[in-house]
């Protein structure tokens, strides 16, 4: 396939971004996607590198959403002009992962400037994902998350619930959205973030059912996907019946609904644990709940998959700039950098060692919930359903998703039509990627 405009394995000239100052200190490229609290937690760790040495300065630079940060990516690459460091969310581990002439893995990356890399010493599911199947971690995994439950406590009790109960399956979440509905207790009762990642993939994951073959595109490439299943359209049709009369509110394809949810419109929000940042910011009286199940399904709960995002590194770049990069990387392995990154962001930490310290700490017994999206995705051994999802063209996949969703919720179709289109018309996509 085609990667970037060029043909998958073959490395294109780019230019080399590091400048070096009177006092030799190269610059490291860092382009990232977070906002919000999200990107102060960025600059605070940009700043903390660079104070620790002298050698090298990590700039960061927000480039949008993480669609248009992987699109500017791809724009430098062909431009001759990638950076150094490029922060991809999940849906793009495929398209990187085909570019074997364009990226340098982590792990090269870390081994040739002299650094020990132990992978024993990561959390297994986060890092499997980022790695081929022979174990070489690709890119680092930076902000790893996995999707939660969040609940607006003033907005449970004016709607008679019982603010330190959150809701566990599906079925109660309806039935809590439409009691917060007709109550009065706010406008809506239930809205999400990134309905293809909580409602498809880790929906699937989590209630141990098939979003595809070739374990979810994972052992292979010639992929079809399973997501016009009864249980993805009974789940969509009531997200659909929801809509109807605003019990559901839907804010748009990626974390444009977290804006609802803080305003206080909804009293119900799945998103990233990665949104508690912000969710803390706006001094909401909020809690924090495990992502709900499907009682349909017989292996639920099971295990979520990671998501937010993992720090990708450019081939063609010099020893100097790699050596930059593994200092970096060396840093955010660090203890109390990771504790720092998960507890301020709700970001899973990457490491084991910072995930002890937090709980010895007893940040978890101060903070209730906070320890969910990690015993979400390491509570179980992942089954062929739940170790993740990869296709070498997801986001266009997403895209086909979200629009058959769309035309569900303004009542254009049934959420069988939807996913029924979905399927259709993912599959012909993934062929033809795989084509060309």
């Amino acid at each position: 396939m085609k990667f970037f405009g060029f043909a998958a394995g073959v490395a294109a000239t780019m230019t080399l971004l590091s400048t070096t100052s009177a006092f030799a200190v190269t610059q490291i490229s860092w382009w990232h996607a977070m906002t919000g609290a999200n990107a102060e937690v960025v600059d605070k760790i940009s700043k903390d590198f660079n104070a620790s040495q002298s050698d090298y300065e990590l700039v960061p630079v927000f480039k949008g959403t993480y669609p248009e940060t992987l699109n500017a990516g791809i724009a430098a690459f062909r431009a001759g002009q990638a950076p150094d460091i490029l922060q991809v969310f999940d849906v793009g581990t495929g398209v990187m992962m085909a570019a074997e002439g364009a990226i340098k893995p982590v792990a090269e990356v870390l081994t040739s400037a002299g650094m020990t890399f132990d992978k024993s010493q990561y959390l297994p599911g986060i890092v499997g994902y980022y790695s081929k199947p022979d174990g070489t971690m690709l890119s680092f995994p930076y902000n790893s998350s996995s999707p939660i439950l969040y609940y607006n406590k003033d907005i449970f009790q004016k709607a008679g619930l019982d603010v330190n109960s959150p809701p566990k399956t599906w079925n109660e979440v309806w039935e809590a959205a439409k009691k917060i509905k007709t109550s009065g207790a706010a406008s809506c009762g239930y809205t999400s973030t990134w309905l293809t990642w909580i409602h498809l993939e880790n929906f699937a994951a989590w209630n141990d059912v098939s979003w595809a073959t070739q374990q979810n595109g994972l052992a292979g490439g010639d992929v079809e996907l399973k997501i016009n299943a009864p249980i993805f359209v009974n789940h969509f049709q009531a997200l659909a019946d929801l809509a109807k009369d605003g019990t559901f509110k839907y804010g748009g394809r990626t974390s444009e609904a977290k804006q609802i949810f803080l305003a206080g419109e909804c009293g119900i929000f799945t998103e990233s644990s990665g949104g508690l940042g912000d969710i803390v910011k706006s001094g909401m009286n909020y809690g924090i709940g495990q992502l709900p199940y499907d009682t349909d399904a017989k292996g639920a709960p099971q295990n979520t998959t990671p998501g937010g995002a993992s720090l990708w590194v450019f081939g063609n770049k010099s020893d100097e700039q790699y050596k930059g990069v593994a200092a970096f990387f060396s840093y955010l392995s660090k203890t109390d950098v990771q504790e720092y990154l998960h507890q301020k962001s709700g970001y899973l930490p990457v490491t084991l060692a910072a995930y002890e310290a937090t709980k010895k700490s007893g940040f978890y017994e101060k903070n209730p919930g906070r320890e969910t999206p990690i015993l979400q995705m390491t509570g179980k051994a992942p089954t062929d359903n739940s170790k993740g999802v990869r296709l070498p063209n997801l986001p266009q996949v997403r895209d086909i998703q979200n629009e058959e969703f769309e035309k569900m919720l303004a009542g254009q179709q049934t959420a069988q039509q939807a996913l029924d289109n979905a399927v259709t018309r993912g599959n012909a996509a993934i062929k033809e990627a795989l084509e060309n």
